[in-house]
């Protein structure tokens, strides 16, 4: 569970029969939730002896160590730009499928690819509302 202090709640940050892929999440949440500069508090429950137990106590809501961010205009770390075009391109390729474009040929991907590669994610989310709108006017 997170702590949401502009909330004052908690919410479920991920949920699963099994440790490892709720470890995993919660690391994965923890890292983009800090990567804004964001403290986080979390505390991991689950199953033992049939009751819920609380196995990693919330730590004193202390605020996130201080990472360095890339100053305006310097290249974003390698993962962070791989996973915000890999959202872009999907932002288009629904766009397209919206206005009635299924079937794209390799030369329609690159072009896609290079849209996601150029365009921030405001445009794209324009351009993609283009497209569902087009498609909607048939």
């Amino acid at each position: 569970m997170f702590y949401e202090p502009a909330r004052e709640t908690w919410t479920v940050g991920a949920e699963s029969p099994y440790r490892s892929p709720v470890l995993y999440a919660l690391g994965d949440m923890t890292r983009t939730v800090r990567a804004r500069g964001d403290e986080v508090t979390l505390a991991l429950w689950g199953p033992e002896g049939g009751a819920w137990q609380l196995f990693d106590a919330p730590s004193a809501r202390t605020p996130a160590p201080a990472q360095e961010r890339p100053a305006p205009g310097s290249p974003e770390p390698a993962r962070l730009t791989e996973r915000m075009t890999d959202r872009r391109h999907q932002v288009l390729m629904a766009g397209l499928s919206k206005a009635g474009l299924y079937d794209l040929g390799p030369e329609d991907g690159d072009a896609v690819r290079i849209l996601a590669d150029r365009l921030d994610e405001p445009t794209v989310r324009r351009v993609a509302h283009w497209l569902s709108v087009a498609g909607g006017a048939r």
